[in-house]
């Protein structure tokens, strides 16, 4: 009866769950989750949980981003570089603008040509996280078996499925492994970007207390970073100009470290400023990509399809998906994996539930299922993050990270039908 209760007020305002009081201080303390969505992955999971007794794996189901990668928009480049040559042109920068600008000048062009491409730490990333996956989980691959692969049309998408992927064969070379990213599949790889012809559009919006770019005005002193590094404001005379610099310059700085082992851009962002970009940062990705979690149902829909063929007897051992933090931001809290699917009323309390450092390059989603090693019996699933296992606090768990596939299965029907298809 609990159980049934629970999934019954699941579609109820999410509760306090997981908040994490203490956020801003854990980022302080780590320039990669600093560097939120930018920052390179962080392979610091902790020992995994054993099954419950008599329970094997046999399937996973996946989503994962692209690893590291340059800026995904050229603009982080050319306008960065653009402004700092207008201000030296005007004689306008500070001493720490003009070794910025040197230093840009040595090695903008690679990164500017290459805007978007996945970085060969990228391709270790994915290498490594599919080592992982093979020697968590061995009963799933060892006997062979299907996996089937699917990317999204870009690039670094594509390369980081090869990546994982030959990694994976390598792991385990009875599995028979097929790729593929066809326009066709985006509704289960980036349901947004997917074709209109095909691209279903659900009901169902979420609470936005503020609008991104109020609350970076308020939260951020970018009269102060800039006056660091140029002495002449009125080169900014365009609407939004300061703005759009500053917050340039963090995605900049904080995607650096996935191409470079040097530091740039360091002492531009005092702790407290960097902090503040963080925060708008992390505010502004939940209001784009936290703000849009319906518009991701096809891909709930498809793992749930997919995940009731393979128990039925598919021969489907795994299903990988490689897309981009658009997905894993709104998977997250539309999934509302570890409480973040709570909605707060005020713009300042999002970072307590919501963490963009929770999605860095080459972020995934994992939900392992699990039956019993002889006879029947019900199908137990859990869920990692990163490789970290999670909670879905609008379930009971069976056993500790544990849940009850059908649970999950009837929470996710009860979704949907809430939150219909109204267009396509």
């Amino acid at each position: 009866m609990k159980r049934i209760l629970l999934l019954l007020t699941a579609l109820l305002p999410l509760f306090a769950y997981a908040q994490v009081e203490n956020v801003l201080d854990i980022v302080s303390a780590d320039r990669d989750k600093l560097a939120g969505c930018e920052g390179p992955y962080r392979f610091d999971a902790p020992a995994l949980t054993p099954a419950p007794k008599g329970y094997l794996p046999f399937y996973i189901s996946h989503y994962g981003r692209h690893g590291s990668r340059y800026a995904w928009d050229s603009k982080t480049y050319t306008y960065v570089k653009q402004v700092l040559d207008a201000a030296a042109k005007a004689n306008a920068l500070t001493d720490l603008g003009k070794q910025i600008r040197e230093d840009f000048k040595e090695f903008y062009f690679i990164p500017w040509v290459n805007t978007g491409d996945l970085v060969e730490l990228g391709w270790d990333q994915h290498t490594e996280i599919a080592r992982i996956m093979a020697a968590d989980f061995p009963e799933v691959f060892s006997n062979g078996g299907t996996v089937l692969a699917r990317a999204t049309t870009a690039p670094r998408a594509i390369v980081s499925m090869n990546a994982f992927t030959v990694s994976l064969q390598k792991a385990a070379p009875k599995a028979t492994i097929i790729g593929s990213a066809f326009h066709s599949e985006l509704t289960s790889t980036i349901p947004v970007s997917a074709p209109k012809a095909i691209r279903p559009v659900y009901s169902g919006e979420v609470n936005l207390p503020e609008e991104s770019l109020d609350f970076f005005a308020r939260t951020v002193d970018a009269d102060a970073i800039i006056d660091r590094l140029i002495s002449d404001r009125s080169l900014f005379e365009e609407d939004g100009g300061k703005t759009n610099f500053v917050w340039q310059l963090y995605r900049l700085w904080g995607g650096y470290h996935n191409y470079s082992d040097s530091d740039f851009l360091e002492d531009v962002f005092t702790p407290e400023a960097a902090l503040a970009l963080w925060e708008a940062e992390n505010y502004d990705l939940y209001c784009q990509h936290a703000g849009d979690r319906y518009q991701n149902l096809s891909l709930l829909e498809d793992i749930l399809v997919r995940a009731n063929g393979a128990i039925d007897g598919s021969g489907i051992i795994a299903d990988l998906r490689f897309g981009h933090d658009t997905c894993v931001n709104a998977l997250r809290p539309l999934l509302n994996i570890n409480g973040c699917g709570y909605e707060p009323e005020k713009a300042d309390d999002v970072k307590y539930w919501f963490q963009d450092y929770d999605t860095p390059m080459a972020a995934n989603v994992q939900i392992v299922l699990y039956r019993p090693k002889k006879g029947n019996g019900d199908i137990l699933f859990k869920i990692l993050l990163n490789g970290a296992e999670a909670t879905l606090p609008q379930l009971e768990p069976v056993d500790g990270p544990y849940y009850m596939w059908d649970d999950f299965a009837a929470w996710a029907d009860m979704l949907l039908a809430n939150h219909p298809v109204v267009a396509k």
